[in-house]
Parts: structure tokens; sequence; C-alpha cells
């Protein structure tokens, strides 16, 4: 049994005249009717009455019509789902980020889809850090994901935020009414930190900084995530190096810091440059819609 069988039964059926069934298809009546007992002598049964003047469904045709209209809304569904998923238009896109940049970023790019591109929903991997999104996304096994910048050449980008540097510090701390810090004053201090394997671009920036004020820091915790790193700052176990997206969580007993003559570091978001799904493409134009995005600490 053919799905053009079960059109051609469903037009007569509808029509109950072969002469406008075949106009509805847009076939001629012969090809019609032969279509008709072909499937008639597959289900070996009649499925119309015909005489020369009326066409009539039989016990047999009206058993076939509702499993019939069934098959084709399915196979009308089926159609329309692989159509648009092919132009981008559904999908289900894992996303990996770590630290409040991929917080910031992806509320509003998530806000922004739903009113634009309903269809696609954003898989959200938390604690993945740039190196880590670098290396899933250029494997195939993440769609897309929130980066330091550069990265290989095998990895597209959109540039997201331009982020400062803060230093997070209890609120009993010496440095908390400072309105600013240099890094060579971090020197005694010991620091809670993202965990090396994951690749986390505000940690290498923060050893670099510090190796260039003239000292290695002391790593009194690792977290796997913002909320978990100022938790840990909060309760006076160490002072942190992160992004100026961070002061938009509000920690009890945290206080941030800027610091001096911080760099500058550019926050994107990532994707495969070859083989990415149909709908990062709409994920990329709609990202590229959203308001201009300004450095963090303007």
């Amino acid at each position: 049994m053919e799905l053009r069988q079960l059109q051609a039964f469903l037009a007569v059926a509808e029509e109950l005249h072969f002469g406008r069934a075949a106009e509805r298809l847009h076939i001629a009546q012969s090809p019609l009717s032969q279509m008709i007992r072909s499937l008639e002598r597959e289900l070996g049964a009649e499925l119309f009455a015909r005489t020369t003047r009326s066409v009539h469904l039989t016990a047999a045709g009206t058993a076939l019509l509702a499993p019939a209209r069934v098959i084709a809304a399915q196979a009308d569904v089926a159609r329309n789902v692989v159509r648009a998923t092919a132009a981008g238009e559904t999908g289900i896109l894992s996303v990996g980020f770590g630290g409040a940049s991929g917080y910031t970023v992806l509320s509003e790019l998530t806000r922004a889809l739903a009113d634009h591109h309903p269809g696609i929903e954003l898989d959200l991997r938390p604690q993945t850090y740039s190196g880590e999104v670098v290396d899933l996304v250029s494997r195939g096994l993440l769609d897309m994901g929130i980066v330091g910048l550069p990265v290989p050449d095998d990895v597209a980008t959109e540039t997201v935020r331009h982020e400062s540097l803060l230093v997070a510090v209890p609120a009993g701390h010496p440095l908390a009414a400072r309105n600013s810090v240099a890094a060579a004053e971090l020197a005694d201090e010991r620091f809670v930190v993202y965990p090396a394997a994951h690749g986390s671009i505000v940690r290498d920036t923060m050893l670099v900084m510090c190796s260039g004020a003239g000292f290695t820091p002391t790593i009194a915790r690792e977290a796997p995530d913002p909320y978990s790193l100022l938790a840990l700052v909060g309760a006076g176990v160490g002072i942190a190096v992160v992004v100026a997206s961070t002061m938009h969580i509000t920690v009890d007993g945290v206080r941030y810091v800027p610091l001096d003559h911080s760099p500058v570091l550019p926050i994107a978001l990532a994707w495969r440059r070859d083989g990415a799904a149909p709908a990062v493409r709409r994920v990329v134009e709609v990202l590229r819609r959203l308001p201009p995005r300004v450095p963090a600490d303007e």
C-alpha cells in the first residue's frame, strides 16, 4: 500500500466523483482509476460501488476512510517537520557555556529566539568552559557554545561581549572598600578559581596577569560555576578574578573591585564552520539582530 494510493482513495471518497478527484490531484482520470483498482486488489475488497451515474463508498471503503486520513495527516506532519528542520526553523541545539558571560548572553538570546523562531530550542549545557566548548564543537559533539577568542579556524564565531576583569572579595576584606586594585597587590591572597581541566579563559588570563605582576597565585579552591565560586568568596575561602558580567550576580558577603589596567576579553558564540545544523544559522541571525553589545564595564 502506497501513500499515493491512499491519497487517491481519499480524493475519490471525498469528491465521490472520479473526474473531480482527478482534477484535485492534477492527474488524468485513467491513472486515478488504475490506482484505485490496484489498491482494491491489494486489500482484497471493493472500496467504491460504481454506476454510470454515481460513486459510493462500500462498507470496506467506509472502514478505510478514518485510518487513511490518519496516515495522510501523519505524512503531512513528517513532511512539514523535515522541511522545517532543513530550513532551520525547528531543532534542538546543544549550547555549552560557563561563567557569568554565558548566563548573560544566553538569557537574552533565548528570549529573542522564543519570539522569532519558537521551533528552535536551546539545550543549555552549563559548566562547559571555553576550552571544552572549542573541542566539543570541533568534534561535532556540541552545536554551539560561549568561548573566549581566539579559536581555531574550523570554528566560526560571533562576538557577543567584551569583558573587563574584577576582583570578587569578601565584604570584610581590606580591599572591599577600594575603588580599584592593581594585580601586584594580590600576591599574598588565596584564590578561588574555575577548574583547570575546563579550559576557562578567565582562569588562564588571571594566571598570565599574575605572572606579569611577578607572582604565582595560591589556589585555595576550585569551583564549577560562578555561583559556587562567589559562595566560596563570600565564605572567606579566598578572592576570585571574575568578568564584569559577574556583577549581575548578587551574593551576600561579596564585593566587586575593578582591576587596574584590566585586559579586555572578547567573548563569542562559537559553532562549527562546516557541517553546522541548519538551525544554527537562524540562531546566529537572531543574535546579530540583538541590540549592540557594548563592553561590559561601560
